[in-house]
């Protein structure tokens, strides 16, 4: 490892390096002015290039310029031993492929850190010899401040149905006489300061402070409704002058990227979006005064400068040279992934973010909490790196951290510490003590100065660094300290710097950025379709998936609409119209995937949209361009297989008439759900208005009501609607076939007859208008799909703050309050309790374990390069025993095996051979019996988010603590522990989504830790407990967990490379090696004098430097590395030391049951019964529903837009039955609510269920209740909000409609609504619980939607279906419920109606309804609902 140098070492470099960019700088004027005199230098320049070099550079200064700049002198490649060879060539850098590159890369960086450093020096020293001046870019902020806009709420800030519907209509909220108010916040409270270029600069600060705000206001992406007033200028230019986009980069801490691409695709995109800056300029120029010097480059050295100043290659040398150098080439050709697809890992995910902008040319980084997910030896790396950019290139660079270990704190120039929106210090590094010592502060000597900044301002952690011992303590407030800075001799140079206009002679004309995009639009459209066919082919599987899908619903209608059943006649026209009316809905229905499709790769889109990556119609059209084969496809398979069986007019010409339109009908389908997932940006909005624009389309477009039924003044509906075009340009084509002109009664034909009857009498020549309009309409949605991506902003909630919240904010303005305020006494890390009392009793226990082995089956990559063995073995033969009272510290290097070792004991590994014997308090281990007195932290934070934190832990008090505990002293419990872990402050708060809404990263940790906790648990496993947090975070999680194991509790906690304090607040550690072998086990020592010891007695292993962090010392003396080099095994030195003797003794003591003692036993399998279960999960899932407004209000507002529609256009047609039309038209509208509403509610309860799913494992996993306590409590909680839609349904459209007034018959139409839409809304969870993802979930459901629409009984009665199908006519709900609603209002109807000619007592016959069995159909209806809850649970 590149630390074992130690920090005299590593200091020194860090000197040399910052001498050598002081020296470059200073150097490059001295080479301008002597360049071009001395010939003599430049040949003594040369002496290390070898003839053949010299020959081969000789060729390229004979091509012509533009060659010249792509042309440079390349090592040969032995392409079968995939070596370096010693011959030379001339090639083209842009022609070199990708074993090329990556050999190439690997040659000239062997060692990371070294490597890199001895590359950019060697670029450096060429462009100041010549003379060349590189861009650099000055940052500065001057009283700068940013407010959001927020809305007062009176009670807990949350989001319910009721303060959403108040924020969406205020004029609502002064009607009821409820006030609607909002207040602005201050984020960033006047700060000023300049950001140097060339030097490294740290933004400390603790979570909440603005930190993330500075960045995004520094480089321009700021969101636009926030206020900002201040300027903030490059190089003396305003923001709003040039393009900050391109000018700088900021690198988010949230991890965005397109899972189905690899890492190397994804830099390589990124890489060809962003272009060279200004690189080609700098090469020409070099070029230039190079030849004119006779100056001959170092060959590597030319090859990669010219490679990189090269626009728009596909794949290009920078990649492979930004993989290297971030560790990330051995996962170069792995897919990203996601949560349901597997990928790389975490950390791996982390550092492609930050490469995927620094892969660019921008000179001004931004890099906000990169560490992240990190340990500190991959963290010291990229810094390392990123310090020798701005060293040696004069980059900017700002980046904000939450734990940078002492040597990475070390690496940077500058500080800027931020508390509560102000800038409390903002200077050098080497000065920051000093102007604490100067405000009575000092940093004790083992602690990291990077944790002292972060605890020194907090008002809790402030007094133990108080050392005026003649002097009384009192909490000196960010304010205070900000002015004092103000005050201080740093703060008044930066004052002075400020004041000072920047000085234009040191600006670069190339440095500022004024044009929007890098590249020409013509390349960046090339880009974004490259993108495009490559996402295509790995999403291969869905569109083959839905082409199969097609081709069995295809197969199903041939089936149902059988050619030999159906003759050339008036009442068979109508099964030919339903069959015609089915095929354009199945296309129709088809494209609506594409919704969620789009929505999914929205956040992506909006990140690279934001940093001017490409315009948004390079990203608009290919994808709708690269579509259209799809709909093409879909066309020929749908029309080949249904023309000739169902019976169609048998002309070659109508058939492929028929296809052209099926082929425009499914592209504008597509194009019509992507416009609509663009507006809607959210999978809850796009679904309602999906569902929305399908019953438009569908109602209007003349086969549910004609036009001639339609009211007049909403005539246009139908000749808006796209599907209308679809039923006329069928109709005639199928109609006006010569079959179908026999006479009919009077001058009429029969298809005339026929086209009348529908309001669709149009000549011919309208099929080619109607497809000139589908293709119009396809574009027009295109059109608005490009415009919504180019002008809507990403999806996000309005801010909400309490009224009391505010009233805090404000009066914490007043400098008399904090002044007033009593200071609190804080104990360090290692102190007890204050409290010192446990509510509840508790066990302790003991975990004891021998010989523990763990096997998995050999990955294929491994056995592909050569591994024989069947089974790998992760854990050999390890042994210990963890005991109350003990913290416990589970380390070891990446892939050691720690929380593998941590999953096997806790009964968590659902796969692999476990091996070993392991006891609890003496008794074997019964994995049911250890779930009721163990928790697990899981590294990832899963929690629900619409519930508060407080709620989270009630929940789980409740589930898992003893049914013989009251409530009351299970709440006392509750509060208990939110005091101890901390989170009393927040405890209304919201969890929300990690990265979107709710808790910070170390508040869900903390609350992780108390969820665990308040079950009272005698055993803790915590999985990185300190992952993710900043230096004052993770002292506050440790502190909590010493408390906790101060109460007798058995705690193990894995931690990569911890501070100092938290390292040392541990008793024991349990040290691993690669493979899971054993290196140490056994107490840690004062001040880790027990650790130090043991391996300082080991022979050859360094000591340790004053001041280091004994964790990293430990880990570096025992790499994989530094065995080698030693020539040791440590395991083997382990195995033979006295401590691992003393080891198997206490676990061969441990092992034992104490005397008296019983082992564990529960009479039932869960804490509650089932009825507390059930109770439990309800009251989780109603608070969780109330609080859902784009799930809940959104298909509220959906049910509300679609009964007005349905009232309008069917007004008065209840009583109005004259004719078979009129009866179908009712139908029709039934028909329409119920198919409609149903997808509606089926599609947004998907994603609603998928975040909740992952939740329900971990509860699950945890033993706090039965599966099915869980989904009957779902189901449940469904009921009240479907009664609220079913009701809304009826009491709009009974009256509207005109239906007959009788209570029996309002129920049953109520009743029936309420069943259908039960049904969708369930069989929306059975899918998405059975299915990975949304996507694949939305894929099958439209096969379950159109199975629904044939056999529901309207597009085909009962009893015109075959008799092979007639059996899911009646597993239908669909029908059910149209039989319900239809014959519970025209039933006992005794009227003669005209049905074809004829006239009849009752039309029922026709339409496949049997009046006596109304009751009977009911029964089965509710017997519907009841099995689809059944099945989903």
């Amino acid at each position: 490892m590149a630390r074992l140098v130690g920090t005299d070492d590593m200091e020194s470099a860090r000197t040399e390096l910052t001498d050598l960019g002081r020296s470059w700088r200073s150097s490059s004027r001295y080479h301008a002015s002597s360049f071009g005199t001395d010939s003599a230098s430049s040949l003594a320049d040369n002496v290390d290039v070898d003839n053949d070099t010299v020959l081969k550079w000789a060729e390229i200064e004979k091509l012509p310029i533009f060659e010249q700049l792509r042309s440079s002198v390349f090592d040969e490649i032995d392409q079968k031993d995939e070596a370096i060879g010693k011959g030379k060539r001339v090639v083209d850098v842009t022609k070199l492929g990708p074993l090329e590159r990556q050999m190439f890369i690997q040659k000239i960086i062997k060692h990371i850190e070294h490597d890199n450093l001895r590359l950019l020096h060697k670029i450096r020293r060429r462009i100041d010899k010549v003379g060349v001046r590189l861009p650099t870019i000055e940052v500065r902020y001057t009283d700068l401040r940013v407010e959001a806009e927020c809305q007062v709420v009176h009670g807990k800030p949350l989001p319910t149905l009721w303060n959403s519907l108040k924020g969406m209509l205020p004029d609502l909220a002064r009607i009821t006489g409820l006030s609607s108010e909002d207040a602005k916040i201050r984020i960033i409270n006047d700060v000023s300061g300049v950001i140097q270029p060339g030097r490294m600069t740290l933004l400390l600060g603790p979570p909440g402070c603005g930190k993330t705000t500075l960045l995004k206001a520094l480089s321009g992406n700021l969101n636009k409704s926030l206020k900002v007033i201040g300027e903030i200028s490059y190089n003396g230019y305003k923001l709003e002058e040039f393009v900050a986009q391109k000018t700088s980069a900021y690198v988010s801490q949230h991890d965005l990227h397109i899972p189905q691409m690899t890492v190397r695709e994804t830099l390589d995109f990124s890489c060809r979006c962003q272009g060279v800056g200004n690189r080609a300029e700098i090469m020409t120029e070099l070029t230039r005064r190079e030849k004119e010097g006779k100056i001959i480059p170092d060959p590597d050295i030319d090859t990669y400068m010219k490679a990189i100043a090269v626009e728009g290659q596909k794949g290009t040398i920078q990649t492979d040279y930004i993989l290297k150098i971030l560790g990330l080439d051995i996962c170069a050709d792995t897919l990203v992934g996601n949560p349901m697809r597997i990928g790389i890992s975490g950390g791996q995910k982390k550092r492609l973010t930050t490469a995927e902008i620094i892969v660019g040319p921008t000179r001004a980084l931004f890099l906000d909490e990169i560490s992240n997910g990190l340990d500190s030896s991959t963290t010291y790396q990229i810094i390392t790196c990123l310090r020798q950019l701005a060293q040696i290139t004069d980059a900017t660079v700002l980046i904000s951290l939450l734990q940078p270990a002492p040597e990475t704190f070390d690496l940077f120039d500058d500080i800027i510490l931020m508390a509560e929106g102000k800038i409390v210090y903002h200077g050098p590094r080497d000065y920051v003590l000093e102007f604490f010592k100067s405000c009575g502060f000092s940093c004790p000597e083992r602690k990291g100065v990077a944790d002292f900044l972060q605890e020194v301002i907090s008002r809790k952690d402030q007094e133990q660094y108080w050392d005026q011992t003649g002097q009384t303590y009192n909490f000196i407030s960010v304010d205070k300290l900000s002015r004092k800075f103000k005050e201080s001799p740093i703060g008044k140079n930066l004052n002075k710097e400020l004041s000072a206009p920047f000085d234009e002679s040191r600006s670069n004309k190339d440095a500022i950025t004024f044009s929007i995009y890098s590249l020409p639009k013509w390349s960046l459209f090339k880009a974004c379709m490259s993108r495009e066919f490559l996402l295509m082919k790995r999403n291969a599987f869905i569109y083959a998936f839905k082409s199969i899908q097609l081709v069995i619903i295809a197969s199903i209608m041939m089936s149902v609409f059988l050619r030999t059943q159906m003759g050339v006649d008036i009442v068979h026209a109508n099964y030919y119209m339903g069959a015609l009316f089915y095929s354009l809905i199945i296309l129709l229905v088809d494209g609506y995937p594409e919704l969620s499709l789009t929505v999914e790769r929205l956040p992506v889109f909006y990140k690279q949209r934001d940093l001017n990556f490409y315009p948004a119609w390079a990203y608009a059209i290919p994808a709708a361009i690269l579509k259209i084969p799809l709909s093409l496809l879909e066309s020929v398979l749908w029309t080949s297989l249904t023309y000739y069986s169902i019976g169609y007019t048998p002309e070659a010409g109508r058939f492929f008439r028929q296809m052209i339109l099926f082929f425009a009908v499914h592209l504008t389908s597509i194009s019509l759900f992507r416009f609509l997932a663009s507006v809607g940006r959210t999978m809850v909005s796009s679904a309602t208005a999906g569902s929305l624009a399908l019953i438009f389309v569908c109602i209007f477009g003349g086969f549910v009501i004609p036009k001639t039924s339609m009211p007049r003044w909403l005539e246009w509906g139908f000749w808006i609607s796209p599907l209308t075009y679809g039923e006329i340009g069928l109709a005639v084509n199928e109609f006006l076939a010569p079959r179908w002109q026999k006479a009919n009664a009077g001058n009429s034909t029969l298809g005339q007859v026929i086209l009348e009857s529908r309001g669709l009498s149009y000549g011919g020549y309208l099929f080619w208008r109607s497809v000139g309009a589908l293709f119009g309409f396809a574009v027009l949605f295109n059109i608005g799909f490009t415009l919504a991506l180019s002008y809507l902003k990403p999806p996000g909630s309005r801010a909400i703050i309490s009224s009391e919240k505010l009233s805090q904010i404000e009066g914490s303005k007043d400098k008399n309050l904090a002044e007033a305020q009593s200071r609190i006494p804080l104990p360090s890390i290692n102190s007890e309790s204050q409290r010192g009392k446990v509510v509840l009793p508790f066990e302790p226990l003991t975990v004891a374990f021998q010989n523990v082995q763990y096997y998995v089956e050999t990955p294929m990559a491994m056995k592909e390069r050569g591994f024989k063995q069947k089974q790998l073995q992760l854990l050999c033969d390890v042994t210990g025993a963890f005991r109350p009272g003990v913290l416990t510290a589970l380390m070891g290097v990446s892939g050691a095996g720690k929380t593998t070792l941590l999953d096997v004991l806790a009964g968590r590994k659902t796969s692999g051979t476990v091996k070993g014997e392991i006891r609890i308090g003496g008794y074997p281990k019964v994995q049911r019996t250890f779930a009721r007195i163990s928790g697990y932290c899981e590294q990832t934070d899963i929690h629900s988010p619409q519930i508060t934190v407080e709620e989270s832990l009630i929940f789980s008090a409740w589930l898992r603590l003893d049914p013989q505990v009251n409530s009351e002293r299970k709440y006392d419990f509750v509060k208990e522990v939110l005091e101890t872990i901390e989170l009393d402050g927040i405890k209304d708060e919201l969890v929300g989504k990690p990265g979107i809404s709710g808790l910070s990263t170390e508040q869900r940790k903390r609350l992780t830790i108390a969820v665990e906790l308040v079950a009272n648990p005698s055993i803790i496993f915590m999985d990185e407990p300190t992952t993710g947090l900043d230096a004052r975070a993770a002292a506050i999680v440790m502190r909590a967990v010493k408390n906790v194991t101060n109460t007798g509790r058995t705690i193990v906690c894995t931690i990569h490379q911890p501070s100092i304090d938290i390292f040392e607040a541990f008793d024991e550690l349990l040290l691993l090696k690669t493979g899971g072998r054993m290196i140490y086990n056994g107490p840690l020592g004062r001040n880790s004098s027990k650790i130090i010891e043991y391996f300082q007695g080991i022979s050859e292993v360094p000591r340790i430097k004053d001041r280091y962090n004994p964790a990293t010392w430990m880990l570096e003396v025992t790499s994989t590395s530094s065995e080698a080099e030693l020539g040791m095994d440590f395991a083997e030195i382990y195995k033979n030391s006295a401590l691992y003797e003393t080891n198997n003794e206490l676990v061969e003591n441990m092992s034992e049951p104490p005397p008296g003692s019983k082992d564990l036993h529960f009479p039932t399998h869960y804490s509650q019964n089932g009825r507390g279960q059930f109770k439990a999960c309800l009251w989780k899932q109603h608070l969780s529903y109330w609080r859902s407004p784009t799930y809940n209000l959104m298909r509220f507002i959906h049910m509300l837009f679609t009964s007005l529609i349905l009232g309008v256009l069917f007004w008065g047609q209840g009583k109005n039955i004259k004719e078979a039309q009129n009866i179908f038209t009712i139908l029709a509208s039934m028909f329409s609510a119920t198919i409609f509403s149903g997808i509606n509610n089926s599609t947004t309860i998907l994603p609603y269920v998928t975040t909740e799913r992952t939740v329900f494992y971990r509860e699950r996993f945890a033993g706090m209740y039965a599966s099915w306590a869980y989904a009957a409590a779902q189901v449940i909680i469904e009921v009240p909000y479907i009664f609220t839609q079913a009701l809304t349904y009826t009491v709009i459209t009974y009256p509207m409609i005109g239906f007959y007034w009788s209570p029996y018959k309002v129920f049953l139409y109520f009743y029936s609504m309420f069943c259908i839409l039960a049904y969708f809304t369930y069989q929306g969870m059975l899918l998405v619980s059975m299915t990975s993802s949304i996507p694949l979930a939305a894929i099958i459901q439209s096969v379950f939607y159109s199975m629904l629409n044939l056999f529901s009984g309207f597009l085909i009665p009962r009893p015109q279906i075959p008799k092979w199908w007639v059996w899911f006519y009646y597993l239908a709900p669909s029908s059910w419920t149209l039989n319900c609603m239809l014959t519970s209002q025209y039933g006992d109807l005794e009227k003669e109606i005209d049905a074809f000619g004829e006239t009849k007592n009752s039309i029922f016959s026709r339409v496949g309804l049997r009046i006596p069995t109304t009751r009977c159909k009911v029964g089965w209806l509710a017997l519907k609902l009841t099995r689809a809850s059944c099945t989903w649970a």
